[in-house]
């Protein structure tokens, strides 16, 4: 007779979550490192009961269900995505508020485990506190607005359906070409229900995650094309760092003479100082990445998914004979760009198409030229840290302050906002961890949730959040979670008195900056930038806010401050805030085009610029 072993759900659910692991190469480590939660009616007598009852499986609390779903995925991605952790909720808003993090967490393939408390599966009671209803149909609630941004959904119904669902939730997170984030809607009385489980579901588990090997015939068709290339380029995606493909990376350019660009998510993946780097590519990327992509005739992408950003919206590659290469586990990725589709794991795949490019290296000029454009990009960036713009520093200057002041060890953590872009042309990167930017979503609040999510998958490492006012305004809360753990964190605020991002879009589309700024309404109407300096600021105190969530502040106002302010921050033993305000004019130019349309019929003579000048950039987009 089969053991069973009697349980209620959310005990299974816990259980068997403690019971699984993810192997590859050989090294074997647990998939989920704990969970994090907020309790609620949703949830409180279920899976907070299981929590407390295995003290091993660990329950850390956070502040915002948004911002848990942000630490799992910043966890997941530095752990390069063979662990993560479990996020819990209750019902109602605090299920919705976990859709944000969902989102970022599918775009940008990271593996997190959702688990919202859900309405009645009996029914008779309903409607339920914060149950969404319906006159067309009994069967939904708000957590079927998961669905679109889950890479796996189910809701349990019975107890006994954890016995399919549970398996095929792990078989997707432990996925490289399907995971993101997977939700498993908890009926809050189904939770507390019990059934007799076999007593060998609960049996250790491992799920081998796979270095896939592309089709032999398509290698073959992907050297010959690259020995015929007279001026390739490739471009270093995310999937590069996920499959611990650097070093292979390194050993492919050195043999081949390939230059290298990067994507947000792959730069890193070569050191900044390698002469082959040209670092960014794109929208956000250098001149170097960029001049050299327009010529080029072979692109090998590596792990890429091409968005726009990355192919500056179609622009960036104008050869008219440009053929694509792309190394990726995921089949629809690999196709982009009628491509020759090398459907793999990115080191094994270069691993193998290496020795078939054996005594073939890239034209001498051709390396050459890429060489030279890597000094002149290092040049730039070495100007730009060395601006000592008055009276307020610009941001790449504090950018460059911290680039030369960090444990280069460490790690710094971004997401949105004009920061992004100017860390991916300035950041020097020398560690495929070093750089930890969240841009499949570019999510506003992500930076301090983020980068508990690294400090807790690598606690040895120097940990440095950049975020700018909009948004730490918008969630900053998790800065107390930190703290409440013990989790470290340098947190640099660069105050610029508004959505400096935004603001310069908006001013190069003729808008003026409009509703862009932290002001008062001048006569009845908030300024844009067409007001630079006849405006009263809205009475924002962030430092005295940092303090008030208990971390220690340094306030800056120029760019010495900000470096003594930032070594006395290295020496402190909790988290602590570096608040600088930086000019809100003065930026790092852009070497790229951005398909952001712009009005068809205005009467302003800059709107009108502006369209003339979109029109030319979309002329030049291509369909591959």
């Amino acid at each position: 007779m089969n053991a069973t072993l009697r349980l209620t759900t959310a005990q299974a659910l816990i259980k068997f979550l403690k019971a699984q692991y993810t192997e590859r190469d050989g090294i074997t480590q647990p998939l989920f490192a704990g969970c994090f939660g907020i309790f609620g009616h949703g949830n409180i007598t279920g899976i907070a009961q299981a929590l407390k009852e295995n003290p091993d499986f660990r329950y850390y609390q956070c502040r915002n269900e948004q911002a848990m779903v942000h630490t799992a995925a910043a966890f997941a991605r530095m752990k390069n995505r063979l662990q993560t952790l479990v996020c819990t909720s209750s019902i109602g808003p605090g299920a919705t508020n976990m859709i944000t993090g969902a989102a970022a967490a599918t775009i940008n393939r990271l593996p997190v485990l959702l688990l919202p408390g859900d309405i009645f599966a009996r029914r008779n009671v309903a409607p339920v506190l914060q149950q969404l209803e319906s006159e067309h149909t009994q069967d939904i609630s708000v957590n079927d607005a998961f669905k679109p941004v889950s890479r796996y959904w189910d809701r349990i119904n019975r107890p006994d359906q954890l016995l399919t669902a549970l398996p095929e939730a792990m078989r997707v997170l432990t996925s490289p070409a399907e995971t993101g984030a997977v939700t498993l809607a908890l009926p809050q009385d189904v939770q507390t229900e019990a059934f007799d489980f076999p007593a060998h579901f609960f049996r250790p588990r491992v799920w081998h995650v796979p270095r896939t090997r592309p089709d032999r015939e398509a290698l073959r068709r992907a050297a010959h094309i690259i020995r015929q290339a007279q001026r390739p380029l490739i471009v270093a995606g995310g999937g590069v760092i996920y499959s611990e493909a650097t070093e292979m990376l390194r050993r492919f350019v050195d043999a081949t003479g390939i230059p290298v660009s990067e994507t947000m998510a792959g730069k890193g993946s070569l050191r900044y100082d390698h002469p082959l780097n040209l670092g960014a590519i794109g929208v956000t990327g250098t001149f170097a990445a960029n001049q050299i992509a327009h010529d080029a005739d072979v692109v090998i992408g590596i792990g890429t998914r091409y968005t726009d950003f990355t192919t500056a919206s179609k622009t960036a590659f104008q050869n008219p004979e440009v053929t694509f290469i792309n190394i990726n586990v995921a089949e629809f990725d690999a196709h982009k760009h009628s491509a020759i589709a090398l459907v793999g794991d990115a080191r094994a795949t270069l691993e193998e198409l290496l020795p078939l490019l054996e005594g073939w290296q890239a034209p001498a000029e051709h390396q050459a030229r890429a060489r030279q454009l890597h000094d002149a990009w290092e040049q730039e960036v070495q100007r730009v840290y060395d601006m000592r713009h008055t009276p307020l520093p610009s941001q790449g200057e504090i950018i460059g302050a911290v680039n030369q002041l960090a444990d280069p060890n460490g790690v710094i953590v971004n997401a949105a906002g004009s920061l992004p872009g100017d860390l991916h042309k300035l950041w020097r990167t020398h560690h495929p961890k070093q750089y930890h930017l969240e841009y499949g979503y570019s999510t506003m609040g992500y930076e301090i949730a983020g980068g508990l999510g690294v400090k807790m998958a690598a606690p040895e490492r120097e940990v440095t959040v950049f975020v700018g006012d909009g948004s730490y305004l918008m969630m900053a809360q998790e800065i107390i979670t930190s703290i409440q753990e013990g989790y470290k964190l340098i947190i640099v605020l660069v105050d610029n008195r508004g959505f400096k991002s935004i603001g310069s879009l908006s001013r190069s589309l003729g808008q003026e900056g409009f509703g862009t700024r932290y002001v008062y309404p001048v006569n009845g109407r908030l300024p844009g930038d067409e007001l630079k300096d006849d405006v009263e600021y809205l009475p924002v105190d962030l430092v005295a806010n940092a303090r008030s969530l208990g971390a220690i502040v340094f306030r800056a106002s120029s760019y010495e401050e900000f470096v003594e302010a930032y070594k006395a921050a290295k020496r402190t033993e909790i988290t602590t805030v570096v608040y600088v305000e930086v000019d809100r004019y003065e930026s790092v130019p852009s070497y790229s085009w951005w398909d952001v349309p712009v009005v068809e019929v205005s009467d302003d003579p800059a709107v009108q610029a502006a369209r003339r000048a979109w029109e030319v950039g979309r002329a030049k987009e291509r369909i591959f």
